[in-house]
């Protein structure tokens, strides 16, 4: 990726061939250099790329080629159905008032009737706690997010209480990976492998009853050797097996957050790049672009799920009630 100048000044010509991502990224170096910011590393890249021949009011020019369609993005209205939503939070640093402050950048992705994947939305907040989440779910909702049958996240306490009173109705898996990572941390270094092993049999369970039994199992082996970790086990137990209610071939794909791994991680590969941002604007636009990419490619991919089966059993539920009173 090189910008070349033409008569000594910053070209905007190759900018505009750039994807999304790559000007979010070159914006957010030019803005940290002329505000002064910018690390030896992203001092020594800008130069590469754009020379030392661009001001604030480039960047600002810039920004008013990019920002446009990343706010058409974010705003669009949720015109599906979408009856599964993953949820998560990754932390960066920002700069701000003249101080470096950590920021939460929410994202949601959902899974439309269609069976495709799609990004709902995102935003900054200063924490995970329970406004934060509520003004972001808030959001969502207005934009059309309706009727979700199953929320997947992990069980911070400000994310679980918002899901809770923002998605009334709605299951809310508990995202199996972090519960794992939660039981293992509280669980003696010398039981760990063993535990670890458990947790992969109680979670390919076939239903509820044989979780159970699973569940005895791991309580008789460990209540003394891993009290922490067996008490741990059993407050989260149905919580982190919601997804049983599904249809097996469905049960994968919601039992974890793994699916945001992928944003997360390129947004991390650019991070490195970046270390603190600027400013808030900066994380937004460039996790806003990644994520249009992807969402993008998601639109034109292969089907990500099949939901026939689960429509089919969601249908026969409904119907239920109307047969049983036609009947009395």
């Amino acid at each position: 990726m090189v910008t070349r100048l033409r008569n000594g000044e910053f070209s905007t010509d190759l900018f505009k061939r750039y994807q999304r991502s790559e000007q979010a990224l070159l914006l957010t170096m030019m803005e940290m250099v002329v505000q002064g910011v910018s690390t030896r590393k992203v001092q020594s890249v800008t130069e590469e790329l754009c020379g030392t021949s661009f001001s604030k009011s480039t960047v600002s020019a810039l920004y008013s080629m990019l920002d446009p369609t990343m706010e058409a993005f974010r705003n669009r209205p949720l015109e599906k159905w979408y009856p599964f939503v993953l949820v998560d939070a990754i932390y960066t640093k920002v700069r701000e008032e003249g101080q470096v402050r950590s920021k939460g950048l929410m994202v949601a992705l959902g899974v439309n009737e269609e069976g495709r994947q799609e990004v709902l939305g995102f935003c900054c907040e200063d924490s995970e706690s329970e406004p934060g989440w509520r003004h972001f779910f808030d959001e969502l909702k207005d934009r059309g997010l309706s009727k979700v049958a199953v929320l997947v996240s992990d069980a911070h306490k400000g994310l679980v209480q918002a899901v809770r009173r923002c998605f009334q109705g709605a299951a809310w898996q508990r995202c199996q990976t972090h519960f794992s990572r939660n039981i293992l941390y509280a669980c003696p270094k010398r039981l760990k492998p063993e535990f670890h092993e458990t947790l992969k049999s109680l979670y390919s369970a076939n239903n509820f009853k044989t979780a159970v039994l699973i569940k005895g199992h791991i309580v008789e082996r460990f209540l003394n050797s891993a009290p922490k970790a067996v008490k741990m086990l059993e407050e989260g137990f149905e919580d982190v097996l919601t997804v049983l209610s599904l249809p097996l071939s469905l049960r994968r794909r919601f039992r974890t957050t793994n699916g945001l791994e992928r944003p997360n991680e390129e947004l991390r590969r650019r991070e490195r790049v970046i270390r603190i941002f600027p400013n808030e604007e900066s994380i937004c636009r460039l996790m806003g672009a990644l994520l249009m990419e992807t969402n993008e490619e998601w639109q034109t991919g292969r089907m990500y799920l099949n939901l026939a089966e689960y429509l089919a059993q969601k249908a026969e539920k409904a119907d239920t009630p109307k047969t049983l009173s036609a009947a009395s």
